[in-house]
């Protein structure tokens, strides 16, 4: 498991140094879905970076991408990659974007880092080893009540066609709090309730490699994660709430 992570650590940098050296020359700017789901050069030059440096070592081993979508391998080993989260920040030169890698063993994810390059922050995790944030370790925030509590979210790609766009949900706990963030890139939101930066999370219509990495990462930072009715979340739901476990129930009661 060393090995691997210290792979995962490697090719996170390679990554994340390509990323700021295209960060404001992108060449090529596509659309995948609707006119918000945006897909640059760079994304793809950097999720075949990071796949190319897995599989030299690791042929064997299963990827799950946001790009190239599914390399069947081993099931008992798996990748989940994110070259830049945030892509539509990233195209705007917005400074709020991030690559995520995180990878399981038997369908449990063992490790997770979440690279923001503007920032020089590495965020990481083992599991059952406690999270950290450029080796420092951390930890949620003590924030005890929801009207004290900010809060994190984000809105799906088809917010203009779907009744579940979360704008009732945002509207709602933007007046129930001390405010509402959405910086659009759900990986390092997840980093920011696991560093204490915001007290709670929610969103829908997320992919596995969104938040493999940052899941874990909260999880081992003391934080607690459930879907919509407060079952246990897994990766692959369309649900999340992610906060420091003292405003969960209270956030559960004003979501719908």
């Amino acid at each position: 498991m060393k090995n691997i992570y210290n792979l995962a650590e490697e090719v996170i940098e390679k990554a994340s140094k390509l990323i700021l050296q295209n960060h404001k020359k992108i060449r090529k700017i596509s659309y995948k879905t609707g006119d918000s789901n945006l897909v640059t050069n760079v994304d793809k030059e950097a999720e075949a970076l990071i796949i190319k440096e897995i599989i030299s070592r690791y042929p064997e081993h299963s990827i799950i991408a946001e790009e190239s979508g599914l390399r069947k391998r081993n099931p008992k080993h798996q990748w989940f990659i994110d070259p830049i989260d945030g892509t539509t920040n990233f195209a705007h030169s917005y400074p709020f974007f991030c690559t995520s890698i995180a990878y399981a063993e038997n369908g449990i994810v063992q490790f997770g880092l979440i690279k923001d390059p503007i920032a020089g922050d590495l965020y990481t995790a083992k599991r059952n080893k406690g999270a950290k944030l450029n080796g420092r370790k951390i930890s949620v925030s003590k924030t005890k009540t929801l009207r004290e509590s900010l809060l994190i979210t984000g809105f799906p790609y088809d917010k203009k066609t779907s009744r579940l766009n979360n704008l009732k949900n945002f509207c709602n706990l933007t007046l129930a709090t001390r405010g509402v963030r959405r910086d659009g890139a759900a990986a390092l939101d997840l980093c920011f309730i696991a560093s204490g930066k915001a007290d709670g999370y929610w969103e829908l219509k997320l992919s596995p490699w969104d938040v493999a990495a940052g899941v874990l990462i909260l999880e081992e930072a003391g934080g607690k994660i459930t879907d919509f009715k407060g079952q246990k979340y897994n990766i692959f739901d369309n649900q999340i709430i992610a906060t420091n476990g003292f405003i969960h129930k209270e956030l559960l009661k004003h979501l719908k």
